[in-house]
């Protein structure tokens, strides 16, 4: 199954792969011709990969919370408050490779009590800075357990970041909510009191893979 967050950007990549394999077809140069087909098979191929959505199985609990996005676990930090948690807390950071789904989740039941997106720069998604100078959207949660905040931070290479919620929505762990196009990461910063279930270098999959306990 494929993303509808990705169906604008298959819409080009299909005309751009179609117009590559129309000029290799028509052209005589054989190694032009073979080299156009190539790439239009490669972007067709990536494009396919990078864009799919596949279902998940979510794990059941209220104390719990999920990861938004796959990847591998970048960091573990203590943090200090921020715009939407008034203590200091824990964050966990996942980096996204342009090879990983990247569709995002919801990380635990709640009502979405916060949302703004903040222009920024486009360091390295690893840089130890990105989460506070890069562009990203901020959503906070109001859960049973409290307050869960976490974001979408645009990398070096990804420059598009695509949610879909809205300040008083109500949600439910595991549902699609957005996507970051063409690789970063996601933070995921909560409370102290949360038990933290992975650690730095874990792979982990959005919807599926506990980060924290209670």
């Amino acid at each position: 199954m494929l993303t509808k967050y990705g169906y604008n950007t298959l819409g080009v990549i299909s005309i751009v792969v179609f117009v590559l394999f129309a000029l290799g077809i028509f052209l005589s140069n054989p190694y032009i011709k073979y080299t156009l087909i190539v790439i239009g098979v490669f972007l067709l191929v990536f494009s396919l990969n990078f864009f799919r959505d596949p279902d998940r199985t979510i794990p059941k609990g209220e104390n719990i919370i999920v990861s938004p996005a796959d990847g591998k676990v970048l960091l573990i930090k203590e943090v200090l408050p921020n715009r939407f948690i008034d203590e200091p807390s824990w964050q966990i950071s996942v980096f996204m490779s342009p090879l990983n789904v990247h569709v995002n989740r919801i990380p635990i039941d709640g009502k979405v009590a916060y949302v703004k997106y903040v222009e920024g720069e486009y360091l390295v998604a690893y840089h130890d800075k990105a989460d506070e100078r890069n562009e990203r959207s901020e959503i906070g949660i109001e859960s049973s357990h409290g307050k869960v905040f976490f974001t979408q931070v645009a990398g070096y290479v990804a420059r598009r970041i695509v949610y879909e919620l809205k300040e008083g929505d109500n949600v439910k762990m595991g549902d699609r909510f957005g996507m970051i196009k063409f690789g970063s990461r996601v933070d995921v910063i909560v409370p102290k009191k949360w038990n933290i279930k992975v650690k730095e270098g874990d792979i982990v999959t959005a919807g599926e893979t506990i980060l924290y306990e209670l």
